[in-house]
């Protein structure tokens, strides 16, 4: 699933191609919205809330999007034939630009004053500007007995975080994903770090977290299972950590990442 860094770009994607112009096409292909039209409407903004996408559309209107697994937003010069492709969801165009949005996991339509009730369940957004590490730091410890790898997962404790930037994070901090909130010596520094990560990532992509940009050598752990860590050299490991699926697959350094009592 695409984490908040790729989300929060996506965003100012669709901010750039869409904001402050006149929708000329309107083409939602989900059941419960194929009659809804904006054209006629100026797009206000897009912005991320986590892995969340929210269109804010004149007349108190917002396009409440999620990439899901297999999501994505293409943005390309607008064009007047129509787009048969069946993956498509939703369509949204101006007299330049056209968003095309693929498998699309939520399409919906909300009041923006009432925004709230498809976000307001998130935690504070770690690329947002209600980014509260001391609110994050109180909703994690609110489950002490919870492993700290499906903790940092939920996007009740802290949104925009996935399987990437928790394995990257938890191996930075030498914190092994099976070890309890309660064991977590620092969890405000555990944090900040993945806030900083994803910050130092979010303008491009793919992510690194190594500091070396080569296709080889940008992450430590993630997507290296089997091979030998490059601190230490012991063998990475993976196994199925927690009850949904997204949060199943984790990876760590058993020597870097100790278990804990």
């Amino acid at each position: 699933m695409p984490e908040g860094d790729v989300v929060w770009r996506t965003a100012r994607d669709l901010h750039h191609a869409l904001a402050g112009r006149e929708l000329t096409r309107s083409d939602f292909r989900v059941p419960r919205f194929a009659t809804a039209d904006l054209t006629g409407r100026a797009v206000i903004a897009t912005v991320s809330r986590g892995k969340h996408l929210l269109t804010r559309v004149e007349g108190d209107i917002t396009v409440h999007t999620h990439l899901k697994m297999e999501g994505s937003w293409r943005i390309s010069a607008a064009t007047s034939y129509p787009l048969r492709d069946h993956t498509i969801r939703l369509i949204l165009a101006n007299p330049e630009w056209q968003a095309v949005g693929y498998l699309l996991g939520v399409v919906e339509l909300v009041r923006t004053s009432k925004e709230e009730r498809s976000v307001g369940h998130l935690g504070p957004d770690l690329l947002g500007p209600d980014w509260d590490a001391a609110e994050a730091v109180r909703r994690l410890t609110a489950q002490p007995e919870r492993t700290i790898g499906e903790a940092l997962l939920d996007q009740r404790n802290l949104a925009g975080m996935g399987t990437i930037y928790r394995a990257e994070t938890l191996f930075l901090r030498g914190i092994n994903p099976w070890c309890r909130v309660s064991e977590v010596a620092d969890l405000p520094g555990l944090v900040d770090l993945a806030r900083r990560l994803l910050e130092a990532n979010k303008a491009s992509g793919p992510a690194v977290t190594t500091g070396d940009t080569a296709r080889s050598a940008r992450l430590w752990v993630y997507g290296r299972a089997g091979q030998r860590c490059r601190r230490c050299g012991t063998t990475i490991m993976r196994g199925e950590l927690g009850q949904v699926l997204e949060e199943r697959t984790a990876v760590w350094c058993p020597r870097c990442q100790p278990a804990c009592a």
